[in-house]
């Protein structure tokens, strides 16, 4: 299994670290991941989840990162930036876990394979450098957040958002723009 992980990497309670044969996990320097209750005080409802769940899935977390509680599950590709906070409880996917039409979802639940088909649609998520992402947001697959953006707790992202957008909402819009 190929995890990597750089100097000083700093673990608060026990995560949950699981890569795929074929896939890759890559931690950067300086970065702490928080997994128990008392480790932020915004109240942790789980434990740090870093998974890979498909061959050639590929998890890039920069250098001076902060994860809190945060589950963080690629089957293609997640790329967070240096110097980003992943806030309490936030959960970065980049599947839907399982297709829209029921025909499909019919044909995965039959799959011989447990769910690791190409059925479940997928697409990378690149988060940028600076960035602040509040407490139990969700990061949806396919969304690009540009160097500097900050989401507020609770929102619901999907798309691409230019270097410092603040972004809120369900779904998340661009409230305002950081100078």
């Amino acid at each position: 299994m190929k995890i990597k992980y750089g100097k000083n990497l700093k673990f608060k309670g026990i995560p949950v670290i699981f890569n795929k044969k074929g896939a890759e996990i890559n931690i950067g320097d300086d970065v702490t991941v928080k997994s128990s209750f008392l480790s932020n005080l915004v109240g942790l409802y789980s434990r740090t989840i870093i998974v890979t769940r498909a061959a050639g899935a590929k998890i890039v977390i920069g250098n001076n990162v902060g994860i809190s509680g945060a589950t963080i599950y690629a089957r293609k590709g997640i790329y967070i930036g240096d110097n980003t906070c992943v806030g309490g409880n936030c959960k970065i996917l980049d599947n839907d876990f399982h297709p829209i039409e029921a025909e499909s979802r019919n044909k995965l639940l039959a799959d011989v394979k447990g769910g690791d088909s190409d059925l479940v649609p997928t697409k990378e998520i690149h988060i940028g450098k600076d960035c602040f992402i509040g407490c139990n947001t969700l990061i949806l697959k396919g969304t690009v957040l540009g160097d500097g953006c900050v989401v507020g707790a609770g929102a619901v992202v999907a798309g691409k958002f230019e270097d410092g957008s603040v972004i809120a909402g369900n779904p998340a819009k661009v409230i305002r723009k950081i100078k």
